[in-house]
C-alpha cells in the first residue's frame, strides 16, 4: 500500500512540475502573428503572450485602420498616455483582425 500512495503521490508531482515547465516555456508572439492567427480562426480573443505589455484588439468589416482605431487603449495612446510598441492587422473572411501592443 506504501509503494501505491508514493507512485501516486509521483505522478501528481511529475504532472505538476510538467504543467509548470510548460508555463515557463511561453513564447511571446508578434502582434502580426496574433492577428492573423485571429484572421484564420474567425475567433477575437487576447493572445495572451504580450510579453508583459498591454494588449489591445479590435476587429472592422470595414478597414484595416478601422480595426486599428478598435483596439482597446486607442484613444489612451492617442492622447499620448501609451506608446505602440507592436501592431499587426490580417483580413479575414469577415472583416480585418487587429492587434496593438503598447507599453
Amino acid at each position: 500500500m506504501r509503494w501505491f500512495c508514493f507512485m501516486t503521490l509521483m505522478l501528481f508531482v511529475c504532472n505538476v512540475v510538467s504543467a509548470d515547465t510548460v508555463v515557463v516555456q511561453s513564447v511571446t508572439v508578434s502582434a502580426q502573428q496574433a492577428a492573423e492567427q485571429m484572421a484564420r480562426t474567425g475567433v477575437l480573443r487576447h493572445c495572451g503572450r504580450a510579453g508583459g505589455r498591454r494588449e489591445g484588439i479590435g476587429f472592422s468589416s470595414v478597414s484595416a485602420g478601422a480595426a486599428l482605431r478598435a483596439c482597446c487603449f486607442s484613444r489612451e495612446a492617442e492622447r499620448g498616455i501609451y506608446r505602440i510598441v507592436d501592431e499587426g492587422v490580417a483580413r479575414g473572411p469577415r472583416g480585418w483582425f487587429a492587434v496593438r501592443r503598447y507599453e
